[in-house]
């Protein structure tokens, strides 16, 4: 009986059955939760849908996950900012806009409040791992300079006096920003957290603080 030479077309091994950018998001919201010391492996498979084999497939082992899931926020959060940041506002509407966006994310509706990835978790590992340190140091300085651009833009405009240095403003924003989200992973009220926020963008602005300022931008974390 001779055999057939025509030739299978079926694709070999089992398709992907999940999608990476999902799984990522999953993996980002259970390291957010639980931080990255209580976050295991078989967490993270129930998370992403994924066993363990896959998950390493795909991404490598816990550490390398999570590394990935901090750079992903860093750079989400960093174009975020800058479109926050809108050169054709007011500097204190535009300020505002990011720590608006930013609660939404510190205080989830109808979930725990969570503070920022970034400086919730990064912040404990940092100490003993230099990998986590490096990409903690880059997304506090890719935050510094999103503001420090937008406040440079402010003192070429006339918004802020010639003699402001948008530098240290920009890190003063960026503690206020850090602040925020640790008070928000501690507990504290939105209403609360938001007019603190006020009042630290009117000191860097040097204008009185508006009673009820502008308000509602798209979240962006961190």
């Amino acid at each position: 009986m001779q055999s057939s030479t025509k030739k299978d077309s079926r694709p070999r091994g089992r398709p992907r059955a999940y999608d990476p950018e999902e799984a990522l998001a999953h993996a980002r919201d259970t390291f957010w939760h639980s931080g990255y010391a209580g976050t295991s492996l078989d967490d993270l498979s129930a998370a992403t849908g994924m066993n363990r084999p896959s998950l390493y497939a795909a991404f490598g082992d816990k550490h390398a996950l999570y590394l990935l899931t901090v750079e992903r926020y860093i750079e989400a959060g960093r174009a975020a900012m800058e479109a926050a940041l809108d050169e054709t506002l007011p500097l204190a509407e535009a300020l505002l806009r990011v720590f608006d966006g930013a609660l939404t994310w510190y205080l989830p509706p109808r979930a725990a409040q969570r503070g920022c990835l970034l400086i919730g978790t990064a912040a404990v590992e940092a100490v003993a791992d230099e990998a986590v340190r490096e990409r903690l140091a880059a997304g506090l300085r890719a935050f510094d300079f999103a503001f420090e651009r937008r406040l440079r833009h402010a003192v070429q405009q006339g918004e802020l006096p010639a003699n402001a240095d948008p530098a240290a403003l920009a890190r003063v924003a960026s503690a206020l920003l850090h602040s925020t989200a640790l008070r928000a992973r501690a507990g504290e009220p939105h209403a609360t957290l938001r007019a603190t926020a006020v009042a630290g963008v009117a000191l860097i602005c040097g204008t009185p603080a508006q009673a009820d300022p502008p308000s509602g931008t798209p979240p962006f974390r961190c």
